[in-house]
C-alpha cells in the first residue's frame, strides 16, 4: 500500500522531487508524517472525486487510506459538507522524535538486535524502546513503540509482544 500512496502523491504533486527520492524506509518514515496541509490537499482530493463519482470502495486504493478513513471522509462530505474535511486545529501531541530522529531508527531497525548488544537478532518493542530512551531520551510505552515497527512495514521482521512466537513467512 505504500508504494501504492507514495507513487500517487508523485502523480498529484503533494510530495516534493527530494521526499520522493528518499530510501524507502525514509519515504515511510515521511509519509507518516504528512503534514497537515498535504492531508488537507488528500482530503480536498478524495472529496472532489468521490463528488464526481469515485466510489468509496475505491477511496482506500487510489488515496492509500484505511476503509475506515475513507468511510469517515465520505460520511463527513455527505453529512457536513466539504467544510467538514478542512484543515483544523492540531488536538493531539506533537510527536517527541523529530522525522531525522525516525529515519535513524528506521535505519538502526535494518540491523539485528544483537548488534546493539541484545540477546537475539530481532528486534522487540522493549529493546527498541531501550534504545530510543538512550540514543533520545524519549520513553514511549511499549504498546506505542509495537505500533511505530508496524508503520514502518511489513519489511521489518520483528517480534513485537515479547515471548509471542513468530511464524516467518519466508517473505521480506
Amino acid at each position: 500500500m505504500h508504494e501504492r500512496t507514495l507513487n500517487h502523491t508523485q502523480e498529484t504533486g503533494n510530495q516534493t522531487a527530494a521526499i520522493a527520492e528518499l530510501p524507502c524506509s525514509y519515504s515511510r518514515v515521511y509519509e507518516l508524517t504528512l503534514s497537515r496541509h498535504e492531508m488537507e490537499l488528500r482530503r480536498m482530493e478524495a472529496a472532489d472525486q468521490m463528488l464526481n463519482g469515485l466510489r468509496q470502495s475505491e477511496v482506500p486504493i487510489k488515496f492509500g487510506v484505511t476503509r475506515t478513513t475513507a468511510s469517515r471522509w465520505h460520511r463527513a462530505l455527505s453529512t457536513k459538507g466539504l467544510e467538514s474535511l478542512r484543515e483544523r486545529k492540531a488536538t493531539g501531541r506533537p510527536s517527541r522524535l523529530t522525522i531525522e530522529q525516525k529515519m535513524q531508527i528506521a535505519d538502526l531497525l535494518k540491523q539485528d538486535a544483537s548488534d546493539l548488544g541484545f540477546s537475539g537478532s530481532r528486534w522487540t518493542a522493549t529493546s527498541l524502546a531501550k534504545v530510543i530512551e538512550a540514543r533520545f531520551g524519549v520513553r514511549y510505552s511499549l504498546d506505542h513503540v509495537g505500533r511505530f515497527m508496524c508503520k514502518l512495514g511489513p519489511h521489518i521482521h520483528t517480534t513485537i509482544v515479547p515471548g509471542l512466537k513468530r511464524v516467518d513467512t519466508g517473505t521480506v
